[in-house]
């Protein structure tokens, strides 16, 4: 089995062939993603990836490490894993690929959309709590200096 080297980049590392040397063991990928084994089989159960068998063991190639890269970074920025599943199905290799780079444009603003209010609404939480605290801060003083 072949692993990352600390630091390295998924791309550089992995050649366009795909022998048995460039493949991973689920440990290996799960580490590396900082994700459990548990949460690899599901995705690989709602198709997002598609490691190869021999037995029971699973073995993840430089595709799937890509898929995986792309789903780490989708789930981050909040887009559902149905989402992320659409934008990787639009990927043509032979083609320009234009349908899904709109697609992940649309997805991706309506996307900075919702985060944009999501940021409003806690700047306003995180108003009325300072407010709230500042008040409660000055019953407390006041209250100190009393009975002193």
């Amino acid at each position: 089995m072949t692993t990352m080297p600390a630091g390295s980049d998924t791309a550089s590392f992995y050649s366009a062939s795909e022998d048995q040397n460039d493949l991973m063991r689920i440990g290996d990928v799960a580490k590396m993603f900082d994700v459990s084994l548990r949460t690899l089989r599901f995705y690989e159960d709602k198709g997002l990836i598609q490691p190869k068998r021999e037995g029971m063991t699973r073995l993840y190639s430089a595709r799937d490490l890509s898929r995986l890269k792309l789903i780490t970074f989708g789930t981050r920025v909040g887009f559902s894993l149905r989402e992320i599943k659409q934008m990787m199905d639009l990927y043509d290799p032979s083609g320009t690929n234009m349908r899904q780079y709109r697609f992940v444009l649309d997805k991706s603003e309506r996307q900075i959309g919702r985060l944009e209010e999501q940021r409003r609404q806690l700047d306003a939480a995180i108003q009325e709590l300072e407010e709230m605290r500042e008040g409660i801060r000055s019953v407390v003083e006041e209250r100190q200096r009393n009975a002193a």
